[in-house]
């Protein structure tokens, strides 16, 4: 008699997905499981996303591999030859810039001895205490933002006097900087507002020891590696899942579980789903954002436990901006240009007109490698979204006035001495360049994904990514479920490991990378080889 295979769904076919169809096909030579993987978009990659524009290569989504002692995505990147240039430029393709240009709004060269430097050493060691636990949490204010600014205070309380630079006196300078690295932290980690960002949580984060770098093939290279194992058919693109019925009691036609697709796709019937969409998308399941039309949503509900977590956890939305620099020249002169906006207005000194409001929360704009013509800046939160929803030629005004004020063709600062704010050398100064063209991503309003990675909120803990990660039915069982059902046993034992979940926000110390989303899907492949007792799995 020849036994049934277990059929087993994955619903995504980004990093987690792909990595645990790649796991699970490759046990027993593909004899194992009877796998399939569904995707609601027509492209493998989910938040990975390689693009070319005005000849450069260019990252949509993920763009760092964090630390190349031990990363899984570094080793493969590593064998598959994906870290050998090409013929095509790509971004950050130098590494990060060791010499950027500090420019206060309307043009003042900001002194990197006297602020920025001791403004940035400040802010590193506050993180650094952050992420080395050795931060006291406030109980009334546990987020990073209080914790920062209480910092910051300190420091103006202990120094001695500095000098400003014209018309910016040094408390307003030091200010400046110092928000512009939270504006930096805001895209590092999601948090549209520091003080939602759990302060404790933030030591349990971990990156691999080493180099972070970009991967000159692009990094959808490595799901088109993952994908290319798999047999032709495997993967069926278009297919965007609405309902996942699953079963308390025991087992249904043809499986427990039960999805259900967005327009005619039929209905598909497994033993075991593995679910990697966004927590973004779970979240609007619950009907906490993305619409009526938007989320997965689960019949039975999802238990207590798991509800908490989706609901607690943060999701947060950063967004790149490309920007093609006009004329034969190019970008050849412009500088990694860190920009210090004014916070309020003063007598004396009055704020840039025209620098629409999501302008002025991003920390720089600079060449995706030095002489390139494309420039790029950050996103994250409200202002990602706003970006979002904007015409193009909305956006290349927005960056217009922002050069004007940080560019300004004659300035003086100091000694009096005049900066070519473009090539940070000192001579003749040209006008601000101008923009031909953007190309932005959009995660935020992309329903597929409804946002780009997450992050401890205050009120939620790394305890939270380790529920987020347990499959159901719960094998220890849910107390507030069993409360809500009178402590009754089921009626009879529940199929084990009918939905498992994978993906960035389901790893405690390695939520909102790529390589978390890796060892996720390597995490729940090997629970169901483990679950059919496949000895070899590691």
């Amino acid at each position: 008699m020849v036994m049934k295979k277990p059929r087993v769904v994955i619903v995504g076919a980004g990093m987690a997905g792909l990595t645990a169809a790649h796991r699970l096909h490759a046990a027993a030579s593909g004899d194992l499981f009877d796998l399939c993987v569904v995707e609601a978009g027509h492209r493998l990659g989910g938040r990975i996303l390689t693009s070319v524009f005005a000849g450069d290569r260019v990252e949509m989504g993920a763009t760092w591999i964090h630390g190349i002692g031990g990363s899984p995505i570094h080793a493969i990147a590593r064998d598959i030859a994906a870290l050998a240039g090409d013929c095509v430029p790509w971004e950050r393709m130098d590494g990060f810039p060791s010499d950027p240009l500090t420019v206060a709004e309307g043009g003042a060269l900001v002194d990197p001895y006297v602020v920025v430097d001791p403004v940035t050493s400040l802010y590193r060691r506050l993180m650094d205490s952050a992420r080395a636990g050795d931060a006291t949490v406030d109980p009334k204010r546990p987020g990073v933002g209080a914790f920062l600014r209480h910092g910051l205070q300190e420091y103006r309380s202990s120094r001695g006097g500095s000098s400003g630079c014209g018309e910016w006196s040094p408390e307003e300078l030091e200010e400046s900087v110092f928000a512009m690295h939270e504006f930096m932290e805001r895209t590092c980690t999601s948090a549209d507002d520091l003080n939602e960002l759990d302060l404790a949580a933030e030591s349990e984060y971990r990156d691999y020891p080493g180099d972070q770098i970009t991967i000159a093939k692009g990094y959808s290279q490595i799901v088109e590696h993952l994908a290319s194992a798999l047999p032709p058919g495997m993967i069926r693109l278009g297919r965007r899942l609405r309902r996942i019925e699953w079963c308390s009691d025991g087992g249904g036609d043809g499986g427990p579980v039960r999805l259900h697709f967005e327009g005619e796709h039929s209905a598909m019937a497994a033993d075991h789903v593995i679910v990697t969409v966004s927590l973004g998308v779970l979240k609007a399941g619950l009907g906490k954002g993305g619409g009526d039309t938007s989320g997965v949503k689960f019949s039975p509900p999802l238990p207590a436990f798991k509800r908490e977590a989706i609901e607690q956890l943060g999701f947060g939305v950063v967004d790149k901006l490309f920007m093609e620099i006009e004329g034969a020249e190019g970008g050849g002169r412009f500088p990694f240009l860190q920009i210090a906006f004014a916070h309020e207005e003063r007598e004396g000194r009055r704020r840039a007109a025209g620098i629409p409001r999501w302008m002025r929360r991003t920390a720089s704009i600079c060449p995706i490698y030095r002489g390139s013509r494309v420039l790029l800046a950050w996103f994250a939160g409200r202002d990602a979204l706003d970006l979002e929803a904007l015409l193009d030629e909305e956006i290349i005004r927005g960056v217009h006035a922002t050069l004007d004020a940080f560019l300004p063709a004659d300035v003086t600062c100091g000694g009096g001495d005049k900066v070519d704010r473009r090539c940070n050398e000192r001579g003749a100064a040209s006008s601000p360049p101008r923009i031909a063209r953007v190309k932005r991503s959009g995660w935020g309003r992309d329903p597929l994904y409804l946002g780009s990675y997450s992050y401890v909120a205050v009120g939620s803990s790394g305890a939270d990514l380790d529920l987020m990660a347990e499959p159901l039915p719960r094998l220890c069982g849910d107390p507030k479920e069993e409360r809500d059902r009178g402590a009754s046993p089921p009626p009879s034992p529940a199929p084990p490991l009918q939905i498992l979940f994978a993906g960035e926000a389901t790893h405690r110390t390695h939520y909102s990378t790529t390589h978390g989303a890796y060892l996720s899907g390597v995490r729940e492949a090997n629970r169901l080889l483990q679950h059919y007792r496949y000895t070899s799995a590691a």
